[in-house]
Formats: structure tokens, sequence, C-alpha cells
């Protein structure tokens, strides 16, 4: 447990060390996210948070990088998360400078899954709620890699509305898929060690992300968060149900938004609004503050529920989150509608 604690609060101080500085590069090279009418900023914030996050992250990793052999992972496995992440960083940081169309964002994170892909990663199985396991070919152990990935860096994409919202969740999701692979029954030293350094690199930057920001993640750190947290689920034994339940309102609401939008005859992936689950929370009164600390409550309370609930267990709390979507679904459109009519 020494190493453990020392690793994280070392992933700390750089990744705060290293927030402050990129803080004050991307003020003087003037990248900057200026406000407009679909943000809830009233003033320029620097970007490039991810790039802080990154570098503490994997520097850490490469420090202890003896303990992360201890186990089935190979150096090519992580050397391949790395590069994956690293694509993540050149599309986002450019991003950041340039404001690419979606067409070419999405780009960097096909790469990065690519590399998780080429490195031998992937997801081979999964717990069937009635008993045993499904296994997948290695077809179909692609195909549902590529569509986990993809989903869970975009939900941290779409989530990153308020100050510390995506960046504590992810610093909660770390912690509980450590919590899980440094117990004795699903014992894995070195995922747990991975997975309490980007707890700790998360940690760092929330300091300087918490409300009112000081920086933004931009491109690049959204989508390192969920990266970050969906290859962590894949290698800790498949166990993507964790993940899940620490992300099930915020992909919720992801899907929820995709359909809203083509029943409404828009493109999903090029149409904005303030529309998201945190924005009608924000338009109900709740601080950012407050919301970003209701999402930490959801995240914790379910992610937490998965280290002591069986299959079966984790589908019927997968469940209640599922009622509870529907049930914010309905209540914000008949709230909507009130307000229409007056």
């Amino acid at each position: 447990m020494l190493i453990y604690f020392a690793a994280a609060l070392g992933a700390l101080s750089l990744s705060l060390a290293l927030t402050v500085a990129v803080e004050s590069l991307a003020v003087k090279k003037g990248i900057l996210d200026f406000p407009s009418e679909r943000k809830i900023h009233k003033k320029p914030i620097p970007l490039l948070g991810g790039l802080a996050v990154f570098l503490s992250f994997f520097t850490i990793l490469l420090f202890f990088k003896d303990w992360l052999l201890v186990g089935d992972l190979t150096a090519s496995h992580w050397l391949w998360f790395f590069i994956g992440a690293a694509f993540l960083m050149i599309g986002g940081v450019w991003d950041d400078i340039k404001s690419l169309p979606p067409s070419k964002q999405i780009i960097f994170p096909i790469l990065a899954v690519a590399c998780v892909i080429a490195g031998g990663i992937g997801i081979e199985k999964v717990s069937n709620p009635f008993g045993g396991l499904v296994m997948f070919s290695d077809v179909l152990s692609d195909v549902f890699t590529v569509i986990w990935l993809m989903t869970i860096m975009y939900t941290t994409k779409l989530l990153d509305g308020v100050d510390g919202l995506v960046s504590g969740i992810s610093v909660i999701g770390g912690l509980i898929i450590f919590l899980f692979t440094a117990t004795t029954r699903y014992y894995q030293p070195d995922i747990a060690l991975a997975s309490i350094v980007f707890a700790g690199a998360c940690a760092g930057f929330l300091i300087r992300n918490w409300n009112p920001a000081k920086i933004f993640l931009g491109e690049s750190g959204s989508l390192l968060m969920g990266y970050a947290l969906g290859v962590l689920s894949i290698i800790s034994g498949g166990k993507i149900a964790i993940a899940l339940l620490v992300l099930g309102l915020p992909i919720l609401d992801v899907a929820w938004t995709i359909v809203r939008r083509l029943s409404e005859g828009k493109n999903p992936f090029k149409t904005s609004d303030k529309r998201h689950l945190h924005h009608r929370f924000l338009s109900l009164g709740l601080s950012q503050k407050k919301t970003a600390l209701l999402y930490y409550s959801i995240s914790a309370f379910f992610g937490l529920s998965g280290l002591f609930l069986q299959s079966r267990g984790k589908l019927m709390a997968v469940s209640v989150l599922l009622l509870i979507m529907a049930s914010l679904i309905a209540g914000f459109s008949a709230w909507e509608k009130k307000n229409k009519k007056t």
C-alpha cells in the first residue's frame, strides 16, 4: 500500500505542477476557450489541460515500470496504450489551437482505439448475469472494443461542460478500479498501480479545474479521461460493468442526446446545444459545484455498489440507472413544455 500511496501522491503533485505550467503556456500562446452562447463561462479560460494529465500519468507509470510488468501485461501492451494516448494528445492539442471540424476530430480517437487493438488489448469475455461467461471470437472482441472505447471517450468529451465534472468523475473511476484490483479476490497489482496513478493525475488537475476553473481539459483531456478509464476497465479482467456503473448516467445522457437530435432531424455529432443533463440541472438553479457534486455522488454510489454486487446485481443496478434516466427525461420534458406554454 505504501507503493500505491507514493505513486498516487507523485502523480497528484506532478500533475498540479504541470497544470500550472500548461496554464501559463496556454495564456501566453492565446490558446483559450472564449465565451459563447452555448458555453457557460464568462471569460476566456486556458485550454491544453489534458496535456498535464497525460504527462504526469505516463511519467509516473514509467518511474514505476517494474510494477507494471508483474501481471499478465507485457511492455508491449503498455507501449501501445501510451501510443494511443499520444495520438489523442496530438489531435486534441491541434483541435484546441485550430478548432478542427468533427470529421477531422474523430480521426484521432479512431487511431487511439486501433493502437489498443494492435497492442493485443480487447474485450475477450463478459460475465453472463445468469451464470458463466460469454466468450467472444477475435473479430467480435475487436468490434466490442471499438464500440466500448469510442462510446466512453465521446461520453467524457460531451460531459465536459461543467467545471471539474469530467476530471472529478475520472478520479472516482480510477479509485474504484483501484479498489477492485487491489482486493485479494481480484488482485492485480499492475492494474491497481496504473489506476491509482491515473486517479492521482486527475486529482492534481482537478485542483485547478474546480469551479471557478482556472484551466479546462480541452479536446485532448476530455478524450484522454474516457480512453484511460475504458482501457483500464478492459485490462482489469474485462470488468466493463464497473466503468459502466461509474459513467452510467453520462452514457445514458449521450444516448438520449443522440436519439433526441436524430428525432429532430439533426446530425448528433455536428450539433451542439445546452440540453445535456448537466445543463438542465444548471437551468434548475443548481450551481456548477452542486451539479458536479451530484454527479460525483451518483457515480461513487453506483461504482462502489459494483464492488459488492455479482453479475445479476450489477444488471439490476444498471436497470436502476435506466429508470433514473427515464424519470429525468420525462420530468425535464414536462418542465420544458410547461415553460413554453407560459
